[in-house]
This record gives C-alpha cells, sequence and structure tokens, in this order.
C-alpha cells in the first residue's frame, strides 16, 4: 500500500453550486476519515464565506457542459435560477446540506476557513463580510506554509 493522505489544503475559487461543492464535499470527506482539511476561498469562491452571498449562490449555466445546455439557452433570463432551484431540490432530497450549513458543519469538524488577502483587498472586503467560521485572511506565502507537507486540491 501507499502512504496515507493526512492532510489536504483545498483551494475554491468559483462562485458558483458547481464551482463552491466539490471543495466541501473533498473537504468533509477528508475530516470524516481523520485527514486535516483547510479551505482557501479566492475570488469569486469567497461567496461560499460572505455573509450576504452565501445563501443566493446559483448554478452557472453559461458554457456549462455538464447541463447538455446550449451556451446561448443557459444565459436566457431565469434558466440560472431555475436550474439552481431544481439542484437544491434534487440535494436536498439526498439530505445535502445548503453551502451555508455545510460550511459551518466542516468548521465544526475542526477544517481551517481561510479567505485570500488579495482577493479580499480585490473586492474591497475584511473580516466583518465574512462569516463567523472564517478562521482569518491569509496571503498565498501563508496558504503555502500551512499546507506544507500535505496534498493541494483546487476545485
Amino acid at each position: 500500500m501507499g502512504d496515507t493522505i493526512e492532510k489536504v489544503s483545498i483551494i475554491i475559487s468559483k462562485g458558483s453550486l458547481d464551482g463552491i461543492y466539490p471543495g466541501l464535499i473533498m473537504a468533509n470527506g477528508a475530516r470524516a476519515e481523520g485527514i486535516d482539511a483547510n479551505l482557501f476561498f479566492t475570488f469569486f469562491g469567497l461567496d461560499a464565506i460572505h455573509q450576504k452571498r452565501h445563501d443566493h449562490i446559483k448554478i452557472s449555466t453559461v458554457g456549462n457542459p455538464g447541463l447538455h445546455l446550449a451556451t446561448w439557452a443557459g444565459g436566457l433570463p431565469g434558466v440560472s435560477s431555475v436550474m439552481t432551484h431544481y439542484m437544491e431540490h434534487k440535494m436536498e432530497a439526498l439530505d445535502i446540506p445548503s453551502i451555508p450549513e455545510f460550511v459551518e458543519m466542516i468548521a465544526d469538524t475542526g477544517a481551517g476557513l481561510y479567505a485570500c488577502k488579495a482577493s479580499v483587498d480585490l473586492f474591497g472586503l475584511s473580516e466583518d463580510d465574512l462569516i463567523e467560521q472564517a478562521r482569518e485572511i491569509i496571503t498565498v506565502g501563508e496558504f503555502y506554509d500551512m499546507a506544507a507537507g500535505g496534498e493541494i486540491i483546487f476545485t
């Protein structure tokens, strides 16, 4: 058998359901297996830990090949909202928590949630804009120091 994974650091950079959930699922699975996990939210992935936005994240419909929609159809008014409602309904039926619930659940397991300083500065945010589970705002260098000796997953 190969070496076991003891630590993962997951980068979440997209602010859509299909961009955020994979990282949350990976972090939750890591914690369930006893693996240390840290989540680094950068660019639009910050929406997952933004107090006013984390309840309003939609699925990306324009140019999303997994939806099997023509690109122009994904851009029609209301399509993103309808697809988001459909996905949320399916996830609820499978007992998959909403993004705010999932983030809180993962934080409660001891996973670290960190905001990217460059992205926070770019969007004019501060710690006050983030949910209480976000441990701190860190630089990319600090993220690499934290990730040292583990695996890095970019979603």
